[in-house]
Order: structure tokens, then C-alpha cells, then sequence
């Protein structure tokens, strides 16, 4: 895998992390928990309690649960929330960051600091760092990203 050099892949990973987590029970159902995240317009939702994070649950699996013909009224939350729990501290740089979503096959890491959840990073929030670079060589690419031949 090539090495790059841009220049927010060293801020630490709190500056592109949400601000708000949002929270369901996980007795809360799956269409609730839809339109949490849709009020909320975030992609992932931390299922807990009192702070106390026991999974997620993402755009993803409620696609799953539909393609599977659940009924998203009955079905709960805590049924389908993946209970892999990534997480990093707020200080972490986002390129260490990357590398652990990679490594571990994730799209969302849940964001640390004090011994708190204070955020919920996607792999989309990550682009932001790298496209921060001043200046990004793409050598070998016509303008429109087209290869030279």
C-alpha cells in the first residue's frame, strides 16, 4: 500500500468526530431507531444505557433486517446491534485511526476521552482529514483523474 502525506491525517481524531452521540436502548426497535437516525442525520446509533455503550447499530444492518423481511416494529435494536466495539481516544491520530478501521473491518469507531464516549467517527468523516492536504500529487493522472497512457 503506497504512503501518503496529508497533512490532517496527524490531527488527532476528536476534530473530525461527531459531536453528538445519539443513544437507543436496546429494547427499542429497529423503526424507532430508523428515525433517530434519520432526525439525527447520522448513519450509526449507540445502543446502551446510562452511558454504557453495548453495541451499535448502522444504516447497514437496518438494510440487512429489511432485505430479510423482519418486522422493523417488533424487531429490537439489541437484536441485530453489532456488539464489536471499536474505540480510540480522542487524541488518536486519524491515520492511526484509519489503519485500526481497516485492520479490524469497520466503518464507525466509537471516540473516547476521560473514560467517556464522546464521539462516533465514520470512515466518511475521515475523508475530511485527508482531503485537508494543501496539495495532493497524482502523478500519472490527467486533470479528471483519467490515466495517462
Amino acid at each position: 500500500m503506497p504512503e501518503f502525506d496529508y497533512a490532517g491525517a496527524s490531527a488527532p481524531v476528536r476534530l473530525f468526530s461527531a459531536d453528538a452521540v445519539l443513544w437507543v436502548a436496546p429494547s427499542t426497535s429497529v423503526a424507532e431507531a430508523a428515525r433517530v437516525m434519520a432526525a439525527g442525520e447520522v448513519g450509526l446509533v449507540v445502543v446502551g444505557a446510562h452511558a454504557l455503550a453495548v453495541g451499535v447499530l448502522s444504516e447497514r444492518d437496518i438494510v440487512r433486517a429489511v432485505a430479510d423481511r423482519l418486522d422493523l416494529d417488533r424487531t429490537s435494536v439489541g437484536s441485530l446491534a453489532s456488539t464489536h466495539l471499536v474505540r480510540v481516544e480522542a487524541g488518536t491520530a486519524v491515520h492511526d485511526v484509519a489503519e485500526r478501521m481497516l485492520a479490524e473491518y469497520v466503518r464507525h469507531v466509537l471516540v473516547d476521552d476521560d473514560g467517556g464516549l464522546v464521539g462516533v467517527v465514520s470512515a466518511r468523516d475521515l475523508l475530511g482529514a485527508y482531503a485537508t492536504a494543501d496539495e495532493v500529487e497524482l502523478s500519472g493522472l490527467e486533470p479528471g483523474g483519467t490515466p495517462i497512457v
